[in-house]
């Protein structure tokens, strides 16, 4: 029996042939061979003796799961040669124990990028477990039980688990004890994982921090737990280590976690251009520019759901929990049929579904009220609990609209959580505020570009004690600068013109020489002599722009690639010691035509040089977003400042900082919300690990 197939986007092609031996009698002492002519016969899994759970087989014995490379001959004469011992391979796995992954074995990764490669012989072989696989039809005639989809042995918290109960090197038990260890391991390893979708009845409702929240806490138990947004419309977005591009929102999620973000947990990013038209995003690598119509009426509801089905597939088989955010609000009646982000998902993923209000919006009752009733009966029981968000002073004198709304709505009211104040990134521009003091004794000016993107760049700067940061788009409030930073955008050529128009440009180059201008992706390359866009990728059409001529660096666009990755570094003018690290997500190639380069960079490649530095050290410009966020550049980039530039940098880590408020937003969460009827919703067990 032949099966060729891709278990997920990172698998590669393979061939699997399931070949059963009758031994027929014999001793106890002789070993099983088999042989083959063809040198690319690899065992991928050999299992435990299963004759007396499968009439297909042939009187019994063992079978053998073989994997071939892609171009092997299926023609070839099998015959004679030597097949490893089940047995044995058992026993090897059990000496090396907890391996994680074998990178070395030239079908890696055969089932998922960074699995746990410990137990390939799968020693729960055959499990029956209709979570994990399902009869097939055998060659030989009747069935035989078929987990190439199966990944939870995979999994490194499986594995870890399996090993604890099992120390390496021990001998396996029979198979009757080998069940018993399999039920043990999923009361807390799911085979399947339970989904929790968290909604908005309005956008900025809360249900970001909410899904934050709730990741870190599952992470807490320690549960195997994940975020989820299928469809996300943001500029504000990071880099994987795979060099996928997701949104921020669903970054910090993921390091609410304690997991490494991947393109499952984002699979479609909205990354507007203008008015009309979006970059589109698929599993963290650009995939085409849509306008509304495309996206919604060709896209979304076929191949969009496509590929939130497959990215949420992967996540049920290797997780115990998915936090799923919605966007927006479900119940957006004008196109409910064409929103894939909600209800749709919530169905994929057979969610259960809690609805967040802001009560500091004011019409909470009548938002929570509205949503929940304007949606179809079966959509409607999905949700089991509403919460109500960011309530200033006591929640006394909700009692009577919380008792009404829980009867009129059938819903009730899970949770009432109060204001906090954080230090976390923001995902939506749409609410970009100031940053730090108000009576900070230092401005830092960011540009606010109509298509800015990545502004919590900043926010390291922002925890600086006596630092001002303000987001301005007049002429008038560049004079009041301190420094400037002409932050990144998705669009450098339709803002720079924006810049023009507004006559931004000319105020900025007035001030040139007098206060430090830093450039960050678009913004550096907006601070060079030229931007070529011959060939109108960026721009609506092909042109040649001129730059603001503050740094010696030309820029053209030429072909439709993003160069995404993460990255680490130091100062040229430094030492290794003064650090830098963030990553990269830009279009277009800058030349350094003069001046010095401003960090040595260091990625999956290689070194590099990014950035350049003014001859006078004023005007500085680099790709790398983060840049802020380890103290040396920070107190560098400061320093230059006139009035204000003696103000003292701390020496943390911002990501120190993002740690700290996770756990205070979590802490604040989980004390006022009923978790014990959140965890007796999805099936949890009494306490945590």
């Amino acid at each position: 029996m032949c099966d060729i197939g891709k278990l997920s986007r990172f698998s590669k092609p393979y061939v699997r042939i399931i070949v059963y031996i009758n031994f027929g009698a014999r001793d106890n002492k002789s070993e099983p061979r088999l042989g083959c002519e063809s040198s690319h016969l690899k065992i991928l899994g050999i299992h435990n003796k299963i004759g007396e759970h499968s009439s297909s087989l042939i009187g019994g014995g063992w079978q053998y799961v073989l994997s071939f490379l892609p171009h092997l001959d299926y023609s070839s004469n099998w015959k004679g040669a030597e097949v490893t011992d089940i047995r044995a391979k058992l026993k090897e796995q059990m000496c090396q124990g907890d391996i994680g992954a074998n990178t070395a074995c030239e079908y890696y990764p055969c089932h998922f990028n960074g699995q746990n490669c410990s137990l390939c012989f799968c020693p729960f072989y055959p499990c029956h477990d209709p979570v994990l696989g399902k009869m097939v039809p055998s060659r030989k005639g009747g069935e035989v039980w078929s987990c190439e989809a199966c990944l939870w042995s995979h999994r490194d918290d499986v594995v870890r688990s399996f090993f604890s109960e099992l120390k390496p090197g021990s001998q396996l038990p029979d198979l009757a004890e080998l069940g018993a260890l399999k039920k043990k391991l999923e009361q807390t390893h799911f085979t399947k994982a339970r989904s929790l979708m968290v909604m908005g009845a309005t956008s900025g409702a809360g249900k970001s921090l909410m899904v934050t929240a709730l990741c870190r806490h599952f992470s807490d138990l320690g549960l195997n737990v994940v975020p989820f947004k299928a469809q996300n419309m943001s500029l504000n977005s990071m880099v994987t280590p795979e060099g996928e591009e997701i949104a921020r929102a669903q970054e910090l999620q993921a390091r609410a976690a304690r997991v490494s973000p991947d393109a499952h947990m984002n699979p479609i990013l909205l990354k507007p251009m203008r008015d009309n038209k979006s970059q589109v995003i698929v599993e963290g690598r650009p995939y085409q520019d849509m306008d509304v119509e495309t996206y919604y009426h060709h896209f979304a509801g076929t191949e969009g759901v496509a590929i939130i089905k497959r990215n949420l597939d992967f996540l049920e088989r290797t997780r115990d929990i998915i936090v799923i955010e919605g966007a927006g609000s479900p119940a957006e009646i004008n196109m409910m049929d064409l929103d894939i982000a909600n209800m749709r998902t919530a169905e994929l993923a057979n969610a259960h579904c809690l609805l967040v209000v802001n009560i500091e919006w004011g019409g909470a009752f009548a938002y929570a009220y509205g949503t929940l009733m304007l949606l179809p009966e079966a959509q409607r029981k999905m949700f089991k609990g509403t919460i109500i968000t960011n309530l200033y002073g006591a929640k006394m004198g909700l009692e009577p609209g919380i008792e009404l709304l829980e009867r009129t709505t059938g819903v009730r009211v899970v949770g009432v959580v109060p204001h906090i104040d954080l230090d976390l990134p923001d995902e939506d521009s749409m609410f970009i505020g100031a940053r730090g003091s108000q009576a900070g004794t230092m401005n830092v000016t960011v540009v606010r570009f109509p298509r800015i993107s990545n502004f919590t760049d900043f926010d390291a700067l922002g925890m600086e004690e006596g630092v001002h940061v303000r987001f301005v788009d007049s002429p008038a409030e560049i004079g009041m600068a301190d420094v400037i930073v002409l932050p990144g955008t998705k669009n450098t050529v339709e803002d720079l013109n924006w810049m023009r128009e507004k006559g931004l440009d000319k105020a900025i180059q007035a001030v040139a020489g007098k206060v430090p201008i830093l450039g960050v992706c678009g913004g550096y390359q907006m601070l060079g002599l030229e931007i070529d866009d011959s060939q109108a990728i960026e721009g609506g059409e092909a042109q040649v722009l001129q730059g603001l001529a503050l740094l010696p660096v030309v820029t053209r666009f030429e072909r439709y690639e993003k160069r995404t990755v993460q990255v680490t570094g130091h100062m040229l003018d430094g030492t290794e010691s003064d650090q830098v690290r963030g990553y990269e997500i830009h279009m277009g190639r800058s030349e350094r035509l003069g001046g010095q380069a401003l960090f040595r960079i260091k990625d999956g490649e290689g070194e590099h040089l990014d950035g350049t530095v003014s001859e006078d050290g004023m005007v500085m410009g680099t790709y790398l977003h983060g840049v802020f966020d380890l103290p040396a550049f920070r107190k560098r980039f400061l320093s230059k400042a006139g009035r204000g530039g003696g103000t003292k940098c701390s020496e943390e880590d911002y990501e120190t900082v993002v740690q700290r408020n996770l756990d205070l937003l979590s802490e604040v969460v989980r004390n006022n919300l009923d978790m014990a009827w959140l965890h007796t919703l999805l099936g949890l067990p009494e306490a945590g690990r």
